[in-house]
């Protein structure tokens, strides 16, 4: 199937791990031009070789959670062409008691799950809508509709997300451009391995066999009862990005295997 998206130019933010490097290599496979971000220019770098002999993929690298690299990372893609696929990728979560977390660490929660997709959308929604086309997608979280006690911060950020998301959408109504937000489930990331393993470690259990046993003691309500793959998610992101996908506008597409119990 043909989706549209050759030559198309895409930024994924926090793209050199996880959902978003999938997402970049998904978006090559189908002939996309693709922006890599992280932090780190060693990361960047390193993502960008790897994933070259794909396609056309350039690296900027920029902590989108500070405004002035976020301006310069806008101003290099402007030197690109014109930005016709944004997802906005970029977040992190831990787990912490909530009385715990501090005024400090919720502002960076907002900072970096929140502001990152704000400003980010501000800048290219505006020139979408005079060309009347494009999309936006934002990596939300079943978590934001289904709160998680041990991470609250994020599931908060990630229910702003899927808001942000619908509010942008109301503002495309009778253009081609489309805002859409993507609700993974738990998927297996190096993030979420690494979070098993001390997970599994505090429990005095074997990897795989906390692996094995987590969605039975953990998250009950999943059909699937399994990790989602990164693959399963970048091709649901990718789709939504897709011409054949035009017609999907506004809408929290979860990835989540059915954990929600809603219909």
């Amino acid at each position: 199937m043909d989706l549209g998206l050759k030559n198309k130019l895409v930024l994924i933010t926090g793209s050199t791990s996880g959902i978003g490097k999938e997402t970049a290599k998904t978006f090559l496979k189908e002939g996309a031009n693709v922006i890599i971000n992280g932090r780190t220019q060693e990361k960047v770098d390193n993502v960008v070789r790897e994933l070259s002999p794909l396609g056309t993929v350039y690296g900027i690298a920029a902590d989108l959670s500070r405004m002035e690299e976020s301006n310069k990372l806008f101003a290099d893609i402007q030197q690109l062409g014109s930005l016709e696929v944004l997802v906005n990728n970029l977040a992190f979560f831990e787990v912490k008691d909530f009385a715990d977390v501090t005024d400090e660490e919720w502002m960076h929660y907002f900072e970096t799950n929140v502001l990152t997709a704000i400003r980010a959308a501000r800048q290219f929604l505006p020139q979408m809508l005079e060309r009347n086309s494009g999309r936006v997608i934002n990596l939300a979280s079943e978590a934001g509709v289904k709160p998680l006690a041990q991470m609250i911060p994020y599931s908060v950020t990630k229910t702003a997300l899927i808001s942000l998301s619908r509010g942008l959408a109301e503002l495309t109504k009778g253009s081609n451009v489309t805002v859409n937000s993507v609700l993974p489930g738990p998927t297996w990331t190096e993030g979420v391995e690494n979070y098993m393993k001390g997970a599994a470690e505090a429990e005095g259990e074997e990897l795989s066999s906390f692996t094995e046993n987590y969605f039975k003691n953990n998250e009950p309500t999943s059909l699937i009862q399994r990790f989602a793959t990164v693959e399963e998610v970048a091709s649901t992101i990718v789709y939504l990005a897709s011409d054949k996908a035009s017609a999907i506008n506004g809408s929290a597409q979860r990835v989540e295997g059915g954990i929600i119990r809603s219909l």
